[in-house]
């Protein structure tokens, strides 16, 4: 079953203050470490900022392993159609992968190709909320809430019927499951964070830097 991976990386960064893709973690920049996390997979396409693609071709010229680079679009979820629009029509399941979670294990990966194989309709990771929750109402219940992360898996088809009426979600699954898709959620990791603030750049270069001694 021909396993493709589209990562995302055409957001601005805005809360991030610079292009945090490009971001120096532990000598290699972000994104490269985000693509190389997708290496079982058949083929990887990344989707960026229309005016970064020669950049960004450049910068992962030595990654066998991406297939293309396009220009993202206005909205998450038109950029993941971007990528979508170039991934071979015989892929048999689509991962989506955030471009700033660079410490996605390759077990993770594994695991959600797994659950797509086992029948699921969406796959998503998820860490159970340790924060107490609230609504402007009052305290909310947080047992059996997860946050979510990617890499998600879903079989191709699905994913692209998911995404044919031209939609909009925070999340690929979430527009699976509104399409009548069944969503599995599967052990994600603690580790797996994605780098919104420099703050996180730090943590992730104390976490690779104990990973790698």
């Amino acid at each position: 079953m021909s396993v493709w991976t589209i990562v995302v990386a055409a957001g601005k960064g805005d809360r991030f203050g610079a292009d945090k893709q490009s971001a120096d973690l532990h000598g290699r920049p972000v994104l490269e470490r985000s693509v190389a996390a997708a290496e079982g997979s058949d083929g990887v396409v990344v989707v960026v900022s229309a005016t970064a693609v020669e950049e960004v071709v450049q910068r992962l010229s030595g990654i066998d392993m991406v297939a293309a680079v396009v220009a993202g679009g206005a909205t998450r979820s038109a950029s993941v159609r971007a990528g979508l629009a170039v991934v071979p029509g015989d892929a048999s399941i689509v991962l989506v992968h955030d471009g700033a979670r660079p410490l996605a294990s390759r077990g993770l990966f594994a695991a959600v190709v797994a659950a797509v194989r086992n029948g699921a309709d969406a796959v998503v990771p998820g860490v159970p909320v340790s924060d107490s929750l609230r609504r402007v109402e009052g305290a909310v219940d947080r047992t059996g809430m997860f946050a979510v992360q990617t890499p998600q898996g879903f079989p191709a088809a699905t994913l692209r019927a998911a995404h044919a009426g031209g939609g909009d979600a925070s999340d690929d699954a979430t527009l699976v499951e509104s399409n009548g898709g069944r969503v599995v959620v599967v052990e994600g990791e603690a580790d797996n964070l994605k780098i919104t603030r420099p703050v996180d750049l730090l943590v992730a270069r104390e976490l690779l830097g104990s990973s790698d001694g």
